[in-house]
């Protein structure tokens, strides 16, 4: 009996359109079909099969060729079967950060006499351990055969690097057990190791959850892809001034661009709401978790 599920009038249809469900199936890399699918096309190759792209560039004009690293073709690998088999969804925020700016200035002495970097980052950082031990379920990840799912009692954060040989995902260990000083100096500490290809593999693999910052270069937002075996990630671009009105008193408010992209398959868009609703209270007063 086929596994393809299909309706008994899609069923119908295909018999008389003379169309094999279980062929159209594995054409369009589906488990499902409709009787939209019966007459649309079939990819030009199959799924994970770039072959159909092997073209030869140069009849077009001139070009160049330039290997990819070995941490980039990894990273290319991972990034294309995530993108191909996790249903993701991206739930787009913002956070007023006026309170984290003000904290940053009032302690840049202390900062400059312990010599560390006070970022926003480790505000970030900080906000999201909290909220990810709030919300236990986006601390999780999904077996292998998506049936089971992994509650953990830890909280690691990632944080992409972005390097000339490639991107780099150091973690935080325990991050919610941090303060900020601590925070600041690892992940400058990280960021540093790793664009020196100096990361250890003990500061790679096992995060929570993993932060992409595009704050430095710029953005309104963007759709991060979920690094599996994580179920979430969080994108950050340029904190921007927004009009707030208080009444009738418009009032200009830093606000920081979020994006979170979830896997569908554990995460629903209502738990993804309260999530980010509770990690922008968290940016937006930070006294809520500096004690």
């Amino acid at each position: 009996m086929s596994d393809v599920i299909a309706s008994p009038s899609t069923r119908r249809k295909a018999l008389e359109k003379g169309v094999d469900i279980d062929t159209r199936a594995r054409e369009l890399g589906r488990t499902t079909i409709g009787p939209e699918d019966l007459g649309a096309a079939a990819p030009a190759a199959p799924a994970g099969d770039a072959s159909y792209w092997d073209v030869d560039h140069s009849a077009h004009g001139p070009v160049t060729t330039e290997p990819m690293s070995r941490i980039a073709q990894v990273a290319a690998r991972n990034l294309g079967a995530a993108n191909a088999l996790i249903p993701q969804v991206t739930h787009h925020d913002r956070a007023d950060i006026a309170a984290i700016e003000g904290l940053r200035q009032g302690w840049r002495a202390e900062a400059e006499a312990r010599g560390v970097k006070l970022t926003a980052l480790a505000f970030h950082v900080m906000a999201l351990a909290r909220t990810l031990r709030d919300f236990p379920r986006f601390n999780a990840s999904l077996s292998a055969d998506g049936k089971t799912l992994v509650l953990k009692d830890y909280v690691h954060i990632g944080i992409a690097v972005d390097t000339p040989h490639g991107l780099m995902v150091p973690v935080i260990r325990d991050a919610d057990r941090k303060g900020l000083w601590q925070l600041s100096a690892e992940i400058s500490d990280l960021a540093a190791r790793a664009q020196a290809r100096k990361v250890a593999s003990d500061d790679m693999g096992g995060a929570s959850m993993t932060i992409s910052n595009l704050g430095g270069i710029g953005g309104l937002g963007f759709t991060p892809i979920v690094n599996p075996p994580e179920l979430a990630i969080l994108g950050i671009t340029r904190t921007e001034t927004v009009t707030v009105w208080d009444g009738d008193t418009p009032r200009p408010v830093p606000m920081v661009p979020l994006d979170l992209s979830y896997d569908h398959r554990a995460i629903n868009g209502a738990d993804a709401a309260r999530f980010m609703k509770r990690l922008v209270s968290l940016i937006a007063v930070p006294s809520q978790m500096i004690i």
